[in-house]
Parts: C-alpha cells; sequence; structure tokens
C-alpha cells in the first residue's frame, strides 16, 4: 500500500480534522508522487508550485503537467503547463505560474507517466497596495530520530495564508542507537546521500500535509550542511572540503524546496535572501545566516569551524566592527531594503538575535557567549537594529529558531547599556521534533537576561501569528507529546505587540 492511502486511513482512524480537499487528495495511490507536492514563494500574480517524481525507472526526460483552479474540483482551471524532470536536478520541478489573482487561494496538482499527484492548496500574496491581514506559521528544526510530527498535522488543519520555515529542514547526523525513529544511512557527505535523506524526510504524511495546505517561505540553518558551519568552515570540514559538501547540501536544498529557479545554486554557492511584500500590510526580509559570515569569533585552538562559549573579557575579536553575521553585502541590501510606508518588517532569520549571557553580565562587555549566533557578532547585531531605529520603523519583528524552544525578547540597540530602550520585538519558536536543553539551564539563563520575557525549551511546536496593520498577535503552539504522531497541539502562551510600542506583551 502506498504512502498516501496509508495517510489518509491512519488519518481517518485518528479523526485527525483535515481540510476536505486533503482527504481527497490522499484517497488515489500515488507511486511516482511519493513525497507530495509543495508550494513557495507567493507574489501577487504568481507563486513557485514544486514536486519530485520517484521510482527507479524514471527515464531520463520526464514531461511533468501540471495544473492550477480556482476550486479543489479543478472546474475552473487558471493556468496550466508542462515542465520536463531530469536526473540532474533528482526529476524534481518548480513551475513558476504567473498571471494569477493577488490575494487568491488556488489548488494545484501535478501529472506524470499516467499519474496524478495530490491536491495542494496555494495563496497568491496581496496586491501591493491592498489593505490585508497575514495568519502566518513559523516553524524549525524538525530532526526526524527525535519525534514525530503532529505538529504538521495541526498547521494542515489551521490552513495557513504563509509558513516561514527558518531553517534545520533536516539532519546530517547518523541516527545513534534508541531513537524514536532512525535515520536511514550514515552522516551524510554527497549529493545522493543528501537526496536520499531529503526523500526520507519529506516521506512522512505529515509533513507532506504541511506542504500541501499553504505556500512556505524558507531560508536554511546549518544543519542542511553541517553543524555550525559559517561561510566555508565547518566542525569537521573546511576549505575546500566544506564548499564541496556545501555544493552538493546546497544542490539537494534547492531540489526539494518550492523556491524558484533563480536560487538554484552555482557550485557552493546560492543566493536565498530575498524579500516578501504582504500587501500594504508588512515586509519580510529572508535572511541567509550561514553563507556569508565571518568565521566564529576566539575558536579554541586546533578547531579551525567550531562554535564555543567564550568570555567577553577574553575575546577581543567580538568588539571588532569588520564582523558580520549576514555578510556586509546582505547587511546594505537588508538596510536598503527597510519599508517605510508598511506598518511592519518582519526578520525572517535563523536564530536567536537578543543577547543571551551564560552568565551573570556585570557591566559593559561582560558575560559569556555562543559563538554561533548573533551573540558571536555583537556589533553586526547592533548597526542591524540601530539601522531600524535611525529609520523610526514603527514594527520590527525578529522571528527566529534554532534554539529548540519558544523564547520571547526585547531587542535592544545596544544591551550593554541597561537602560536602554526597546526597539524591537523577537518570537524565536521552538523546535518541530528536535529536542532542546534542560528546562533547569533555561531559567537560570533567564535569571542573567531579564530582556528574556519568556523561556520553554522543554516544548516542541511552532508559532502562529496574526498580523494586522495595528497589531501581531502570536500563539505559542506546543505538542503535547512529541512522540505520538496524532499528540493534541495547544496554545502554551499568547503575547501581543502593538504598532508603534515595540515590546510584546502577555494578551
Amino acid at each position: 500500500m502506498h504512502t498516501a492511502r496509508r495517510h489518509l486511513l491512519t488519518l481517518s482512524a485518528a479523526g485527525f480534522a483535515a481540510p476536505a480537499w486533503v482527504r481527497h487528495a490522499c484517497a488515489a495511490d500515488l507511486p511516482r508522487f511519493e513525497l507530495g507536492v509543495a508550494s513557495g514563494h507567493p507574489q501577487p500574480d504568481a507563486v513557485v508550485l514544486w514536486t519530485r517524481l520517484t521510482g527507479f525507472d524514471l527515464p531520463d526526460q520526464v514531461p511533468v503537467g501540471w495544473q492550477i483552479a480556482h476550486d479543489e474540483a479543478f472546474g475552473r482551471i487558471a493556468a496550466s503547463g508542462t515542465e520536463t524532470a531530469e536526473p540532474a536536478s533528482a526529476h524534481s520541478v518548480h513551475a513558476e505560474v504567473a498571471g494569477l489573482a493577488p490575494g487568491r487561494s488556488y489548488f494545484y496538482r501535478f501529472n506524470a507517466l499516467g499519474q496524478q499527484s495530490a491536491t495542494g492548496r496555494t495563496r497568491t500574496a496581496p496586491a501591493a497596495d491592498a489593505p490585508a491581514t497575514l495568519h502566518a506559521v513559523v516553524a524549525s528544526c524538525q530532526r526526524y530520530d527525535h519525534g514525530l510530527y503532529a505538529a504538521w498535522r495541526d498547521v494542515a488543519a489551521r490552513e495557513p495564508d504563509l509558513v516561514m520555515f527558518l531553517g534545520d529542514y533536516l539532519y546530517e547526523y547518523a541516527s545513534p542507537a534508541r531513537v524514536v525513529r532512525a535515520h536511514d544511512g550514515p552522516l551524510v557527505r554527497t549529493l545522493d546521500q543528501f537526496r536520499a535523506r531529503y526523500a526520507q524526510y519529506k516521506s512522512d504524511p505529515a509533513l507532506q500535509a504541511g506542504h500541501a495546505a499553504a505556500p512556505w517561505l524558507v531560508v536554511w540553518d546549518d544543519h542542511e550542511v553541517e553543524n555550525d558551519y559559517a561561510d566555508d568552515n565547518g566542525s569537521t570540514l573546511w576549505g575546500a572540503d566544506l564548499r564541496r559538501l556545501r555544493a552538493a547540501a546546497y544542490q539537494a536544498w534547492w531540489e526539494h524546496q518550492p523556491v524558484p529557479k533563480a536560487m538554484r545554486p552555482v557550485g557552493p554557492d546560492a543566493r536565498i535572501f530575498h524579500r516578501l511584500d504582504w500587501g500594504r500590510l508588512a515586509r519580510i526580509h529572508a535572511l541567509d545566516g550561514r553563507q556569508y559570515r565571518d568565521n566564529h569569533a576566539c575558536r579554541p585552538m586546533g578547531r579551525l569551524g567550531s562554535a564555543s562559549s567564550v568570555d567577553a573579557q577574553a575575546c577581543a575579536a567580538l568588539q571588532d566592527p569588520r564582523r558580520s553575521l549576514l555578510g556586509h553585502a546582505q547587511e546594505r541590501w537588508l538596510a536598503d531594503g527597510w519599508d517605510l510606508d508598511r506598518p511592519w518588517n518582519l526578520l525572517a532569520q535563523q536564530t536567536l538575535m537578543a543577547r543571551n549571557s551564560h552568565t551573570p553580565v556585570t557591566g559593559a562587555r561582560t558575560g559569556r557567549y555562543w559563538t554561533d549566533g548573533w551573540d558571536g557578532y555583537p556589533l553586526a547585531r547592533q548597526r542591524l537594529l540601530q539601522g531600524a531605529v535611525d529609520r523610526r520603523l514603527p514594527g520590527v519583528v525578529a522571528l527566529g529558531g534554532d534554539l529548540h524552544a519558544h523564547v520571547v525578547a526585547d531587542l535592544k540597540a545596544d544591551f550593554d547599556m541597561p537602560d536602554a530602550a526597546t526597539v524591537a520585538s523577537e518570537f524565536c519558536g521552538t523546535s518541530i521534533s528536535s529536542r532542546g536543553m534542560p528546562q533547569t539551564t533555561v531559567d537560570r539563563l533567564r535569571a542573567f537576561n531579564p530582556h528574556l520575557l519568556h523561556a520553554r525549551s522543554d516544548q516542541r511546536g511552532y508559532i502562529a501569528l496574526k498580523l494586522t496593520e495595528r497589531e501581531l498577535r502570536v500563539d505559542l503552539m506546543v505538542v503535547q507529546d512529541p512522540l505520538l504522531a496524532f499528540s493534541a497541539v495547544d496554545v502554551s502562551a499568547r503575547y501581543a505587540v502593538e504598532i508603534g510600542l515595540p515590546g510584546p506583551q502577555r494578551a
């Protein structure tokens, strides 16, 4: 029995409240489309549709038809076309559909070799001058062997306007003993191994449902390549070896994500940072915090590419203004692109932006910090936030992941000034499945960092947000049991930010 039919039967038995079109889409055997369908990069008149054909007997050149319709029965076709799936792209398809109406929901599907894919739902962005509301999900860190994907079933039932996935879509490791479910194969090092690892993740029916429910904005973090890598320095590889790994990893990432053809990498390089405007409501700046960064500060002797915990007073490199997490070209791109007309500027980036000292802070440039995050690049963080202050932007919000914890924070332009005003708000979402650090550790860190308003590392889940011109409302969603495929998902806390009043408040 194929994955889609098993998925349908399991959903029915569990009473999962999937939309009708999802249940219908899962009713057919789909041996050529076992990795599902996805959409992304929504524009007011366009969207990218994705799938990847599977099977060991695929021809080199496979015509893949696609349709996008106004209705789930495909009675009113809005557009259709054909793409060619080839081995050089792992028989993936990235159909760039244009000529659509703004702010509209559509349904789409593919066909190839006499078979038809599941149905997906997508949505175009509102017109640039249109009033708008945004219902979005923020997610990250879905290590396959750490838990099951009940969170994605909950996302699919919500049918959001947009899913923002902020990194660690897969993990490169071989699985240790006694895990929830094992990674196939060893530590990932080659293009074929990356393709196989993506296929394993994408075979999960809950993740497929999450992709099929809404368009995605996707950026990567480190585990899509190697843990804690920075530019061409990794934790086990560096220089030419790391660039070869990056080339394989970036190619496989592009092959398996609903992103434009223009993001296809050239060797070890790919530009993925971009902007998404949502009507006259918000500009979303999707950032790349890995590819262009300076190497980690004050690395331990003999560990060329490793992050570490450093004392601020003993690490002069932390105060080097030349160091950048985004790279100076991307910093300038962001500074030039702050939107002065829309009320909200959202930063879709990878990790916690707020300062997070591991020891008491007794004065300026004191404390102990992990160098892989923004704390390893404090002057770059200060430049970014001061740029927002200088432009008098009323609604800057940093969204992140990576920590495997729900963290809510006030952002200061200068964290060394105890009485500094809050200039932006931060919501760092917990992981879909990846395990977090002990909660007792997080409680101790909060005591050292009073601007951290909320921090829970013992919860798996995602962020659900609603954005209007006057207010951002955030629900921190938590899976009751991450080891159960059909676990309930609850709201653990609610926060709100009013436009012009930076700093999250309990709601």
